[in-house]
């Protein structure tokens, strides 16, 4: 008995640490990764503009009403979690922001896509996130395992899957 109370004490612990330490780390964080592609800036445009059904963790996906003028879409995604987006700047072949559009998440915020012609041909993609993560447990799981970069990397990846293209990622 005196081994299972121990057990539970420990554990009782452990949780209060990660929602200490969650609860010190800012809400708010922003992340940014690159990628040199050999598609031109239009045909990377179109694609991130158009269905995400080339994304490894996109199960399903689709369009909604506009809001306020602004085009909305959900996406489901592995773990069967829907979400809404909505676009909130959009320059063919040079920018697009995206912003979640659900308020009852516990994280938010907007992925800015930066498109610009190389040297030498292609496209360089710069995503910066600006992210709000709510839960200080998400908080505190997001800063010491999966780090805020995880996301926009599987991204960048994905899409030179899609282009047959192979990347280096930079910060």
């Amino acid at each position: 008995m005196k081994w299972v109370l121990l057990a539970i004490a420990a554990l009782l612990v452990m949780v209060g640490l990660v929602a200490l330490i969650g609860a010190m780390l800012p809400v708010k964080h922003r992340a940014t990764r690159k990628a040199r592609y050999r598609a031109s800036p239009e045909a990377l445009y179109a694609v991130i503009a158009g269905p995400p059904d080339w994304r490894t963790g996109v199960k399903s996906f689709g369009v909604l009403p506009e809001k306020d003028g602004r085009r909305q879409w959900w996406e489901e995604d592995t773990h069967r979690q829907k979400i809404t987006y909505e676009l909130v700047d959009d320059v063919p072949a040079r920018r697009l922001a995206v912003r979640m559009a659900d308020p009852k998440l516990p994280f938010g915020g907007t992925w800015s896509f930066d498109i610009a012609p190389a040297p030498g041909g292609g496209a360089d993609l710069r995503i910066t996130e600006d992210g709000e993560i709510y839960n200080v447990a998400f908080r505190f799981m997001a800063r010491y395992f999966f780090g805020y970069t995880a996301s926009i990397e599987g991204y960048l990846r994905d899409l030179a899957v899609k282009f047959d293209d192979t990347i280096a990622i930079e910060a």
